[in-house]
């Protein structure tokens, strides 16, 4: 299906800050770009650079007041995602050496203290493809999804305890789970179409049988028609925008619409 997406940012400075901000999405598997805008109101002059997880990044000066960015886009994108039951533990040895990041903890998920849950939840499951599977069933199954729960440094430890959170926490949970089975995991955010209500969407992919495959423990069942622009260890390396100085966003507006033109 093609896809027109877009978001709106309003911030209001009290003095020129930096910005960088990480709103473009790349052509690669399961999304082409087809085209794109991306603007600032008021025009100011910008570089972008390339993260070390391959996320496209904005870097900018704001000028004082306010500052507007619209960026839209038309993507084309996969029906439904990839699965595979059955596909098997990647060896720590036998992994791309991209992928060895992600076997880590990290600020908000502390795989190291959660190997135990991670025992309990897959049982005798033997895939790695499975394990991940129902530790994503499991997430989807005891914890609630209920806003204004948690907050920006809410931790995956802290969504054990509370069993409640949004699709953040549900990530962040799911990826500590899965590097505790050393199995390489990274959050993603993004576009979901039909996403209600209607926001920026965040799931997590672990790698497993030699690939990356999506997993998103706020859907009961694979959902395609998704479009990736960041990825990185969890949400500290994923913030579409991240502000240095007395700036602060005061206003945000997501829409995801089938083209016109739509291709199964």
């Amino acid at each position: 299906m093609q896809l027109n997406v877009g978001c709106h940012l309003l911030f209001e400075a009290i003095a020129p800050s930096p910005l960088i901000l990480m709103l473009r999405p790349r052509s690669g598997l399961g999304q082409w770009v087809v085209r794109e805008e991306y603007r600032f109101e008021p025009t100011v002059s910008g570089v972008e650079y390339i993260d070390s997880y391959g996320n496209l990044c904005q870097r900018l000066i704001t000028p004082q007041g306010t500052f507007q960015v619209h960026t839209t886009a038309t993507v084309e994108t996969s029906d439904a995602i990839d699965i595979e039951p059955g596909a098997a533990f990647v060896p720590v040895q036998e992994l791309p050496d991209y992928t060895l990041q992600f076997l880590l903890p990290s600020r908000y998920c502390q795989s190291d203290l959660l190997g135990h849950l991670a025992n309990e939840i897959i049982g005798d499951i033997a895939s790695a493809y499975d394990q991940v599977e129902a530790i994503r069933s499991w997430i989807h199954t005891h914890i609630e999804y209920r806003y204004d729960t948690s907050n920006a440094s809410t931790s995956a430890l802290e969504t054990v305890k509370t069993r409640m959170g949004v699709c953040r926490d549900f990530v962040h949970l799911g990826i500590g789970l899965c590097r505790s089975l050393t199995i390489p995991t990274r959050m993603v955010v993004g576009y979901l179409y039909q996403l209600k209500p209607m926001d920026l969407h965040a799931w997590f992919e672990a790698f497993v049988g030699g690939r990356w495959y999506t997993f998103d423990a706020t859907q009961p069942e694979p959902r395609g028609n998704r479009i990736a622009i960041a990825y990185g260890r969890d949400a500290a390396d994923v913030a579409l925008a991240t502000q240095f100085g007395p700036i602060t966003l005061t206003e945000m507006k997501v829409w995801v619409d089938a083209s016109e033109s739509i291709h199964s």
